[in-house]
Formats: C-alpha cells, structure tokens, sequence
C-alpha cells in the first residue's frame, strides 16, 4: 500500500469484568472492613465520586480472569464492531500498568491468547497516559503506510494487589489506601485504519501529543521501591520477595500531597495546545477526559473557566462514576460508551485527555468526526 496522510479509528470495542460493584459491595471483593479501614474508605469514596466498578474477582475476592483475557475480550468486541477478525490486524499496540507476568511483554501475551496472525507488537508501559502512546504509534504506523490495520487495546487488572491480604502486615497510610479505594478493572479498545469506515462515521485522527514533566517532579505513583525514590539495592529486584512483601513495596502508593499539582499542570499543557493553535476552544466540541476523581475535574473546570468563560461543561463527558478508574483503559472504555450512545455528530471535533500521575505526564488526542467512505468517495 501507498502512504497515507492520516488515520481514522474505526471500530470500538469494551470489557468490564462481573457484575458492578457499588460502594457497599467493595468491602467483599477487596476485604479491609475494619473501623478504621472502612472509615478511611468512606472518606476516599466520597470525595471521588465513584459509585459502582467491576473487578475481575469473585464474591469472595478470589481472581476470576487474566488482565491478557480482558484485553482480548475488548479486542474482540472492537474487532465484532468493525466487522473483522485477528487476521486481519498487521500490528497490535498494548498499553498497561502491570501484566500478569514479568516476561514476556504484555503484548507478546495478549496476541498469544487473541490469535490471528503475524504481526508488529508493542507494549506500551506506564499507568494511565501509556493507552495514549500506544494509540500515538499505531496511528504514525498507520500514517507511514507500514500497516493498513491497526489494534490498540489499554487493559488494566489491579484488583488482585488491593485485596486486603497485600495490606495485613505493612503499615498502610493514606498515600496506600487512596489508590486502593481508587481501582478497578477493564479493557478498552480501538481500531485504526488509513481509510474511513465504508458504512458508518468513523474518527480521524487529527494529532496526538505526549508531555513528560518528569524533569520537573518527583515520583507521584509508585510501586516496587521503598520511599519515593529508588536506590542501588533498594527495589524489589534487589532483597528477597518476603522482605520486598514486608516493606510494601509491593502495594501501590500515591502521594497524594502534590495532586493539586497534577491538575494545575495538566491545565498549562492544555492552555499550551490552545496558544500553539492544535485546539480551538470555539470550535471543539466534545472532551473526553480520564481523571481519578471528581476532585481534578472540579478543579479543571475552575481552570479552564478562567481560559474559556463560556465554557459549556455539557461538552464534558466521562463515566468515572459507573466504570471507575481504569488506567490506560479508562479513555478507551469512556470513549467507546460516548460513540456508542450516538454522542458525536459528523464534523464535530472531540479532544481525549489523560493526565498521568505516575511522574507527571500527560498525554491529549484530537479527532474529527467524518462521515462513511462511500458518501465521501475518497478519505479526507
């Protein structure tokens, strides 16, 4: 095939583990119904407004899927969506937390179980934004003409290291539990193509733009170390895995304390897409945006007021309440359920907007909505 100038995302597809688990139900799957425990779940719950999530874990917490299997069930139901099978996909992008093993990589795991064919993988690691990279280089191997069809799915699988028994002989603080009352399970997933879809509207990829302000931060969210920052002989490679366990490194952490300034930065790097032109705040249309808790949208909202005083936060779509936070799969999941439901129109733009605590990185998408092939009679 010749090059091609874009790319459009042109099937969706979604998994989430069980039934929902609302706020009462979490205490059963994940355990820690102490006093203190569930006072300081409260206080969390409230303040994210999260009202139900799905885990991959049965009603007495025990696993019931592999984070490979939730990532080729939402492959599949985006494959179901285009109307095409594995064998028709020449690359698959992955992008997640942590994978089920250490080796091999993700995706190396992913195209094992999803079958197909030969194909060009890649693993994108990270927390939420990596669902961004590995949607960024599908599309530039889209753009390139390297590969006609492209998957990209983000799957996350937190559950089993936020049951109780990760937590019983450490000393957990607020910046453990607050991700622990946080995560939840599920898959996401988008396919990418060179041309429209022949049939139906279809999302062209405008642009996609990743930041790290690493250089400027410590360590936000963190596992496998002791403190917030690793040292020669301190992470979990170096000591033994009952002293890894013991310390808590293997348990997720938060600092909670320099949130605030995840939001303030998040909000400078989109006012920095507006001053270079790639957005245009009169004539954008829809945001979908991953954020943990209501908190950073509330504060987002604040701030993009002061950019933007007519904004209309009807323009604003998330599910964090019904699906919970998802990491990497969270925009895909978000963005999925909004076409699903016939939110978006032919001609209107939608911004996707994942900021990433892990060290402070952000990652943003732009789409047009375009109308089939066949009432355009070339791409556009």
């Amino acid at each position: 095939m010749g090059s091609t100038a874009t790319a459009y995302l042109t099937g969706f597809g979604r998994y989430l583990p069980g039934e929902p688990v609302d706020n009462d139900g979490i205490a059963a799957r994940l355990g820690g119904d102490d006093p203190v425990t569930a006072r300081i779940r409260r206080r969390i719950l409230d303040a994210n407004g999260i009202r139900q999530r799905h885990y991959a874990l049965d009603e007495h917490g025990e696993p019931t899927e592999l984070n490979e299997e939730l990532a080729v069930k939402a492959l599949r139901a985006a494959f179901d969506d285009r109307g095409i099978d594995a064998a028709d996909v020449r690359m698959l992008a992955c992008a997640t937390t942590m994978g089920d093993v250490l080796v091999p990589g993700f995706a190396s795991m992913v195209h094992g179980r999803l079958g197909g064919g030969p194909m060009q993988l890649l693993s994108a690691s990270g927390v939420c934004a990596s669902g961004l990279a590995a949607l960024d280089a599908a599309v530039s191997k889209v753009r390139l003409g390297d590969h006609p069809l492209v998957a990209v799915v983000g799957s996350e699988l937190p559950s089993r290291s936020l049951r109780q028994r990760r937590f019983d002989d450490i000393r957990a603080g607020m910046d453990s539990h607050f991700l622990r009352w946080m995560l939840s399970d599920g898959a996401g997933a988008v396919v990418v193509e060179f041309q429209p879809h022949p049939t139906r509207p279809s999302l062209r990829v405008d642009w996609v733009r990743q930041v790290s302000l690493a250089h400027e931060h410590d360590v936000c969210m963190r596992a496998g170390m002791d403190g917030i920052e690793p040292t020669v002989g301190n992470t979990w490679q170096d000591v033994g895995v009952a002293e890894a366990e013991a310390s808590g490194m293997f348990v997720l952490r938060q600092d909670v304390t320099v949130l605030d300034e995840l939001a303030d930065a998040g909000i400078k790097q989109f006012e920095e897409l507006v001053d270079i032109g790639l957005v245009d705040v009169h004539h954008l249309d829809h945001v979908v945006c991953h954020y943990s808790t209501n908190a950073f949208r509330d504060a987002a909202f604040d701030g993009l007021r002061r950019r933007i005083p007519s904004l209309d936060t009807d323009k604003w779509y998330s599910n964090l309440e019904t699906r919970g936070n998802t990491g990497s799969a969270s925009i895909f999941i978000a963005l999925e359920e909004a076409w699903s439901t016939g939110r978006f129109s032919p001609g209107e733009t939608i911004l996707l907007a994942v900021p990433e605590s892990g060290r402070f990185s952000f990652a943003f998408a732009h789409l047009t909505v375009v109308a089939p092939l066949d009432q355009q009679g070339a791409p556009t």
